[in-house]
């Protein structure tokens, strides 16, 4: 049975810092690329930021380009992210995919599981 269990959420202030975890079991991690998604209250899912299998490749929406990182250690079957000068606007629950193909994609619909999702809150 696949499980994936993302950590890290909390209530933070503005300017801060979090690294959310994500760890997968029941499955192969480095056969899955490995995205982050959030949803804030009242909007869409959005896709956050991808990393491939290997680690080689990632991606971020232009929301977090330069302040958020990704990254992965298949040795523990978890990926990170590392999310530093946190705006009030990132407060969004944040939820981990695995994809079973080495690229990335933007739609949630090419993701095969799905995590419950970690909170994160940033005050003003």
């Amino acid at each position: 049975q696949v499980q994936v269990v993302e950590s890290g959420g909390d209530l933070v202030q503005a300017g801060g810092s979090l690294r959310l975890s994500c760890t997968a079991s029941g499955l192969t991690f480095d056969n899955y690329a490995m995205g982050w998604f959030r949803q804030a209250p009242g909007k869409e899912r959005e896709g956050v930021s991808c990393i491939t299998r290997s680690g080689s490749s990632v991606t971020y929406a232009d929301s977090v380009k330069e302040r958020f990182t990704i990254s992965r250690d298949n040795a523990k079957n978890t990926v990170y992210l590392q999310m530093n000068s946190l705006k009030p606007e990132d407060t969004a629950m944040y939820y981990c995919a695995a994809r079973a193909w080495n690229w990335c994609s933007p739609r949630m619909n090419d993701y095969d599981y799905w995590g419950q999702g970690t909170q994160v809150t940033v005050s003003s």
